[in-house]
Protein backbone atom coordinates (compact mmCIF):
# COMPACT_ATOMS: atom_id res chain seq x y z
CA UNK A 1 0.00 0.00 0.00
CA UNK A 2 0.95 3.30 -0.83
CA UNK A 3 2.27 5.28 2.34
CA UNK A 4 1.37 8.63 1.39
CA UNK A 5 2.87 10.09 4.73
CA UNK A 6 6.38 8.95 3.78
CA UNK A 7 6.09 10.93 0.55
CA UNK A 8 5.58 13.92 1.98
CA UNK A 9 8.05 13.40 5.15
CA UNK A 10 5.49 13.20 7.90
CA UNK A 11 4.12 11.64 10.41
CA UNK A 12 0.86 9.96 10.65
CA UNK A 13 -0.03 12.40 13.55
CA UNK A 14 1.13 15.10 11.52
CA UNK A 15 -1.72 18.13 11.79
CA UNK A 16 -3.44 19.57 8.76
CA UNK A 17 -1.53 22.50 8.88
CA UNK A 18 2.01 20.58 8.94
CA UNK A 19 0.80 18.54 5.61
CA UNK A 20 0.56 21.88 3.90
CA UNK A 21 3.32 23.09 4.72
CA UNK A 22 5.26 20.41 4.25
CA UNK A 23 3.60 19.40 0.21
CA UNK A 24 4.53 23.38 -0.58
CA UNK A 25 7.92 22.73 0.74
CA UNK A 26 8.55 19.93 -1.63
CA UNK A 27 6.71 21.20 -4.02
CA UNK A 28 8.47 23.88 -4.55
CA UNK A 29 11.20 21.62 -5.26
CA UNK A 30 10.29 18.82 -7.21
CA UNK A 31 7.64 21.06 -9.67
CA UNK A 32 8.54 20.61 -13.12
CA UNK A 33 9.06 24.37 -14.20
CA UNK A 34 11.94 24.13 -11.44
CA UNK A 35 13.26 20.91 -13.07
CA UNK A 36 13.49 21.98 -16.54
CA UNK A 37 10.95 19.86 -17.14
CA UNK A 38 12.51 16.69 -16.15
CA UNK A 39 10.14 13.45 -16.27
CA UNK A 40 11.65 12.54 -13.13
CA UNK A 41 10.66 15.73 -11.26
CA UNK A 42 7.43 14.99 -12.82
CA UNK A 43 6.69 11.95 -11.71
CA UNK A 44 8.02 12.86 -8.55
CA UNK A 45 5.41 16.42 -8.42
CA UNK A 46 2.87 14.11 -9.00
CA UNK A 47 3.39 11.67 -6.05
CA UNK A 48 3.44 14.40 -3.69
CA UNK A 49 0.26 16.16 -5.37
CA UNK A 50 -1.81 13.03 -4.92
CA UNK A 51 -0.16 12.42 -1.63
CA UNK A 52 -1.34 15.57 -0.76
CA UNK A 53 -4.71 15.53 -2.31
CA UNK A 54 -5.59 12.58 -0.38
CA UNK A 55 -4.18 13.75 3.49
CA UNK A 56 -5.43 17.52 3.32
CA UNK A 57 -9.20 15.81 2.69
CA UNK A 58 -10.35 14.96 6.64
CA UNK A 59 -12.88 12.25 5.05
CA UNK A 60 -10.40 11.12 2.39
CA UNK A 61 -7.93 11.03 5.07
CA UNK A 62 -9.87 9.00 7.50
CA UNK A 63 -10.56 6.47 4.91
CA UNK A 64 -7.06 6.08 3.95
CA UNK A 65 -6.02 5.76 7.37
CA UNK A 66 -8.53 3.12 8.57
CA UNK A 67 -7.16 0.82 5.36
CA UNK A 68 -3.43 1.85 6.40
CA UNK A 69 -4.37 0.43 9.62
CA UNK A 70 -5.49 -2.61 8.25
CA UNK A 71 -2.95 -3.30 5.75
CA UNK A 72 -0.47 -3.21 8.64
CA UNK A 73 -1.86 -5.22 11.17
CA UNK A 74 -2.37 -7.81 8.19
CA UNK A 75 0.79 -7.95 7.02
CA UNK A 76 2.56 -8.14 10.36
CA UNK A 77 4.44 -11.17 11.37
CA UNK A 78 4.89 -10.74 15.12
CA UNK A 79 3.25 -13.11 17.64
CA UNK A 80 0.84 -10.45 18.61
CA UNK A 81 -0.95 -10.96 15.08
CA UNK A 82 -0.72 -14.65 15.09
CA UNK A 83 -4.13 -16.68 14.41
CA UNK A 84 -3.86 -17.38 18.09
CA UNK A 85 -7.25 -16.25 19.90
CA UNK A 86 -5.36 -14.29 22.36
CA UNK A 87 -3.87 -12.29 19.56
CA UNK A 88 -6.99 -11.89 17.81
CA UNK A 89 -8.34 -9.91 20.55
CA UNK A 90 -5.60 -7.73 21.23
CA UNK A 91 -5.30 -7.16 17.67
CA UNK A 92 -9.14 -6.19 17.44
CA UNK A 93 -8.38 -3.65 20.61
CA UNK A 94 -5.76 -2.00 19.10
CA UNK A 95 -7.47 -1.47 15.39
CA UNK A 96 -10.40 -0.09 17.82
CA UNK A 97 -8.56 2.05 19.25
CA UNK A 98 -6.77 3.39 16.21
CA UNK A 99 -10.13 3.81 14.54
CA UNK A 100 -11.31 5.54 17.40
CA UNK A 101 -8.22 7.97 17.21
CA UNK A 102 -9.32 8.31 13.56
CA UNK A 103 -12.74 9.47 14.48
CA UNK A 104 -12.04 11.84 17.58
CA UNK A 105 -9.29 13.61 14.93
CA UNK A 106 -12.09 13.95 11.87
CA UNK A 107 -14.55 14.87 14.45
CA UNK A 108 -12.29 17.46 16.14
CA UNK A 109 -11.14 19.08 12.45
CA UNK A 110 -14.87 19.67 11.56
CA UNK A 111 -15.29 21.23 14.99
CA UNK A 112 -12.66 23.65 14.60
CA UNK A 113 -13.76 24.40 10.93
CA UNK A 114 -16.98 24.82 11.40
CA UNK A 115 -15.83 27.39 14.40
CA UNK A 116 -13.89 28.92 11.88
CA UNK A 117 -16.68 29.33 9.71
CA UNK A 118 -19.38 30.81 12.00
CA UNK A 119 -16.45 32.99 13.15
CA UNK A 120 -16.00 34.69 9.19
CA UNK A 121 -19.87 34.54 8.10
CA UNK A 122 -21.65 35.40 11.97
CA UNK A 123 -19.64 39.01 11.47
CA UNK A 124 -20.36 39.54 7.71
CA UNK A 125 -24.03 39.22 8.21
CA UNK A 126 -24.74 41.17 11.51
CA UNK A 127 -22.62 43.79 9.50
CA UNK A 128 -25.50 43.79 6.43
CA UNK A 129 -28.11 43.60 8.72
CA UNK A 130 -27.46 46.80 11.28
CA UNK A 131 -26.36 48.68 8.01
CA UNK A 132 -29.97 47.68 6.81
CA UNK A 133 -31.69 48.45 10.02
CA UNK A 134 -29.30 51.74 10.10
CA UNK A 135 -30.06 52.69 6.63
CA UNK A 136 -33.86 52.53 8.18
CA UNK A 137 -34.03 54.36 11.53
CA UNK A 138 -30.97 56.83 11.05
CA UNK A 139 -30.15 56.80 14.77
CA UNK A 140 -29.02 60.16 16.40
CA UNK A 141 -27.58 58.62 19.88
CA UNK A 142 -24.56 60.63 18.93
CA UNK A 143 -26.33 64.13 18.26
CA UNK A 144 -28.56 63.54 22.03
CA UNK A 145 -25.82 62.45 23.93
CA UNK A 146 -23.63 64.02 26.60
CA UNK A 147 -20.00 64.25 26.91
CA UNK A 148 -19.74 61.01 28.68
CA UNK A 149 -22.47 59.31 26.36
CA UNK A 150 -20.06 60.46 23.43
CA UNK A 151 -16.58 59.24 25.06
CA UNK A 152 -18.14 55.76 25.74
CA UNK A 153 -19.81 55.55 22.08
CA UNK A 154 -16.67 56.31 20.37
CA UNK A 155 -14.61 53.97 22.57
CA UNK A 156 -16.75 51.27 21.70
CA UNK A 157 -16.55 52.70 18.28
CA UNK A 158 -13.07 51.95 18.34
CA UNK A 159 -12.90 48.38 19.90
CA UNK A 160 -15.76 47.22 17.90
CA UNK A 161 -14.22 48.53 14.38
CA UNK A 162 -11.06 46.43 15.57
CA UNK A 163 -12.88 43.42 16.36
CA UNK A 164 -14.27 43.83 12.78
CA UNK A 165 -11.35 44.41 11.29
CA UNK A 166 -9.74 41.11 12.91
CA UNK A 167 -12.62 39.22 12.13
CA UNK A 168 -12.44 40.32 8.77
CA UNK A 169 -8.42 39.90 8.38
CA UNK A 170 -9.34 35.75 9.80
CA UNK A 171 -11.49 35.42 7.36
CA UNK A 172 -9.54 36.81 4.05
CA UNK A 173 -6.36 34.56 5.63
CA UNK A 174 -8.85 31.55 6.01
CA UNK A 175 -11.20 31.52 2.76
CA UNK A 176 -9.88 34.10 0.18
CA UNK A 177 -5.88 33.93 -2.01
CA UNK A 178 -4.09 36.56 -4.06
CA UNK A 179 -4.94 36.65 -8.04
CA UNK A 180 -1.84 34.93 -8.84
CA UNK A 181 -1.61 31.77 -11.65
CA UNK A 182 -1.85 28.40 -10.07
CA UNK A 183 1.84 27.07 -10.74
CA UNK A 184 3.64 30.49 -9.53
CA UNK A 185 1.03 29.84 -6.34
CA UNK A 186 2.78 26.43 -5.63
CA UNK A 187 6.68 27.64 -5.85
CA UNK A 188 5.38 30.80 -3.24
CA UNK A 189 3.95 31.02 0.07
CA UNK A 190 0.64 31.57 -0.63
CA UNK A 191 -2.20 28.94 -0.77
CA UNK A 192 -4.13 28.30 -3.59
CA UNK A 193 -6.69 26.17 -2.52
CA UNK A 194 -9.49 28.70 -1.15
CA UNK A 195 -12.86 29.54 -2.58
CA UNK A 196 -12.82 33.32 -2.86
CA UNK A 197 -10.21 35.72 -4.79
CA UNK A 198 -9.67 38.42 -2.63
CA UNK A 199 -11.07 40.95 -4.99
CA UNK A 200 -13.91 39.15 -4.96
CA UNK A 201 -14.20 38.85 -1.24
CA UNK A 202 -13.54 42.48 -1.00
CA UNK A 203 -16.77 43.51 -3.85
CA UNK A 204 -18.68 40.80 -2.19
CA UNK A 205 -18.57 43.20 1.54
CA UNK A 206 -18.75 46.99 -0.57
CA UNK A 207 -21.90 45.88 -2.83
CA UNK A 208 -23.22 43.80 0.80
CA UNK A 209 -23.00 46.84 2.93
CA UNK A 210 -23.89 49.26 -0.06
CA UNK A 211 -27.26 46.94 -1.05
CA UNK A 212 -28.22 46.38 2.83
CA UNK A 213 -28.21 50.64 3.38
CA UNK A 214 -30.36 51.04 0.33
CA UNK A 215 -32.59 48.36 0.96
CA UNK A 216 -32.60 49.54 4.83
CA UNK A 217 -33.14 53.27 3.44
CA UNK A 218 -35.78 52.82 1.10
CA UNK A 219 -37.86 50.95 3.85
CA UNK A 220 -37.79 53.48 6.15
CA UNK A 221 -38.66 56.05 3.77
CA UNK A 222 -41.99 54.22 3.39
CA UNK A 223 -41.90 53.80 7.37
CA UNK A 224 -40.99 57.52 8.28
CA UNK A 225 -43.79 58.78 9.69
CA UNK A 226 -44.42 55.60 12.12
CA UNK A 227 -40.54 56.12 13.01
CA UNK A 228 -40.55 59.06 13.52
CA UNK A 229 -43.86 58.96 15.70
CA UNK A 230 -42.36 56.42 18.00
CA UNK A 231 -39.24 57.70 18.99
CA UNK A 232 -39.04 61.29 17.29
CA UNK A 233 -35.79 62.55 19.11
CA UNK A 234 -33.67 59.46 18.49
CA UNK A 235 -34.23 58.74 14.61
CA UNK A 236 -33.43 61.10 11.82
CA UNK A 237 -35.26 61.20 8.45
CA UNK A 238 -31.67 61.92 6.54
CA UNK A 239 -28.48 59.73 6.53
CA UNK A 240 -25.71 61.55 8.74
CA UNK A 241 -22.02 60.86 9.45
CA UNK A 242 -22.66 59.13 12.87
CA UNK A 243 -23.97 56.61 11.43
CA UNK A 244 -21.24 54.88 10.93
CA UNK A 245 -20.22 53.77 13.98
CA UNK A 246 -23.44 52.24 14.70
CA UNK A 247 -22.66 48.87 12.16
CA UNK A 248 -19.53 48.14 13.73
CA UNK A 249 -20.81 48.43 17.09
CA UNK A 250 -24.03 46.11 16.45
CA UNK A 251 -21.02 43.30 15.02
CA UNK A 252 -19.01 43.29 18.09
CA UNK A 253 -22.16 43.11 20.16
CA UNK A 254 -23.78 40.28 17.90
CA UNK A 255 -20.24 38.57 18.24
CA UNK A 256 -19.87 38.55 21.76
CA UNK A 257 -23.91 37.08 22.48
CA UNK A 258 -22.79 34.24 19.96
CA UNK A 259 -19.49 33.62 21.74
CA UNK A 260 -20.88 33.71 24.74
CA UNK A 261 -23.83 30.70 23.57
CA UNK A 262 -20.85 28.88 21.71
CA UNK A 263 -18.75 28.90 25.29
CA UNK A 264 -22.43 28.34 27.07
CA UNK A 265 -22.40 24.81 25.08
CA UNK A 266 -19.19 23.30 25.63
Amino acid sequence: MVDYYRILKVSPKASAVEIKSAYRRLARKMHPDVNAGSDTAAKDFAKIAKAYQILSNSEDRARYDTQRIKAQYASDDSVMFSDNPHARRLRKIAVQRRMDAIVDRFIENERRESIALQQTVFPVVALFMSTFFVGMLKPQFWSHSDLLGKTILLTLFGASLWHLYGRLREGFARYTYAAVQLHDSVLRDDDEEKPFSQITAIMFLVIGVGISLAIGYGVGAHLEWMIMNMVPNFFSPYLQVELIFYPPIAVFLVDTVHYLANKADL
